[in-house]
């Protein structure tokens, strides 16, 4: 055994050559970056599947926030529990999105249990969806909303059991949200679209497809307050009248807007939507008193058109499709005439001659 100068024994120290520094580099740095990035690619499933690779690879990802702000839980049974289970977990301490859409077993009780168990885990979720998840009820929207302060997308379609109440309920504990689906809510009135155009009048986003109980002064309260609005979906929805269309025009920064099924809609509604010069879709079938002068309107003042739905106008001729060509040829990928039997160049061939970045054909099937 050697000494060393002070009589004790030696140690021999290896010098890490240049091979091995870049090796140790790799591992310490680029592996991990590497698989940072490949993981926030992947389901939540596999995700969770990697922590169990080595110990190693547990340590790397769950000290990772980035990763862990989505629980996606669309279509899994037990959900309810899971999700409890799932932010008990460090690693979900801040969660910005939750998914239970269609869990069809979540229930109010499993909301309130969140309300009482997860708080400060929530503090910071942005987007919760909670389509189809029929059992809720006010009572459960009360539940969560209240642990939920920072929540900006709010989506409840396909729910009969949830009125104006959990509207309330909603506007009360997230003054942040900006955008609603309402959809298929069939038991939300007027009462709901006074409460969020009071409270969300930076709103961009609403959806009340089928929302039946829903008259013109509902809507006149959103079009009013709510001049920020980007997306409105109004599909299915035949009960509004031209009056509550004309002042649609308010609604500068629009792109997206669905009226399929708008009996009521006339040639002077549609020129006053005309104004809403940004709109990028526009759902028109079955809108049956347009024709010509409408669309007319609408090819020369939305010119930034990008999908168009004439289907099933029998007022509209090849008038309409000559003056979408001079003002959205250049933008048009999708356009439905299907059914408009009065328009008679409505080929593949011949409606490519006029629109040549069309891709889609049929809207509706």
């Amino acid at each position: 055994m050697e000494q060393n100068s002070n009589g004790g024994e030696g140690e021999s120290h290896s010098v890490m050559t240049e091979e091995e520094l870049v090796q140790l580099q790799w591992r310490r740095e680029t592996v991990p970056r590497v698989l940072t990035f490949v993981s926030s690619k992947l389901p939540q499933r596999d995700l969770v599947s990697l922590l169990l690779v080595s110990p190693w690879l547990y340590r790397t990802l769950s000290f990772n926030p980035p990763l862990w702000q989505i629980l996606d839980f669309h279509e899994v049974n037990n959900a309810g529990y899971r999700l409890l289970a799932a932010l008990s977990l460090p690693r979900y301490k801040d969660v910005k999105q939750i998914n239970l859409e269609f869990a069809q077993d979540i229930e109010d009780k499993h909301l309130e249990l969140l309300k009482n168990k997860c708080s400060s885990a929530l503090r910071n979720l942005e987007i919760l969806n909670l389509n189809g998840c029929q059992k809720i009820s006010d009572k459960g929207v009360e539940a969560i909303t209240y642990v939920c302060s920072s929540l900006r997308v709010f989506s409840i379609y396909w729910n009969v059991r949830v009125t104006d109440v959990g509207t309330q309920h909603l506007v009360k504990n997230c003054i942040h949200v900006i955008d609603v689906n309402f959809s298929g809510c069939k038991n939300i009135s007027d009462k709901s679209m006074q409460l969020v155009a009071d409270a969300y009048e930076e709103l961009e986003s609403l959806n009340i497809t089928r929302c039946i109980k829903l008259s013109d002064s509902g809507l006149q309260y959103i079009l009013q307050k709510c001049s920020s609005l980007k997306s409105l979906n109004l599909y299915a929805l035949s009960s509004f009248t031209d009056d509550v269309y004309k002042n649609m025009s308010h609604l500068a920064q629009l792109r997206f807007l669905d009226l399929c099924g708008a009996q009521n809609l006339s040639d002077h509604g549609l020129m006053c939507i005309a104004k809403c010069n940004y709109l990028v879709y526009l759902n028109l079938s079955w809108c049956v008193r347009v024709t010509d002068a409408g669309v007319t309107a609408i090819a020369e003042g939305c010119t930034c058109l990008e999908l168009l739905s004439l289907f099933g106008l029998l007022g509209v001729t090849d008038k309409s499709v000559e003056a979408l060509s001079r003002s959205c040829s250049g933008t048009l990928t999708t356009l439905d005439v299907n059914g408009c039997i009065n328009v008679k160049r409505r080929t593949r061939e011949e409606l490519l001659q006029l629109f040549p970045l069309l891709k889609c054909f049929k809207v509706h099937s």
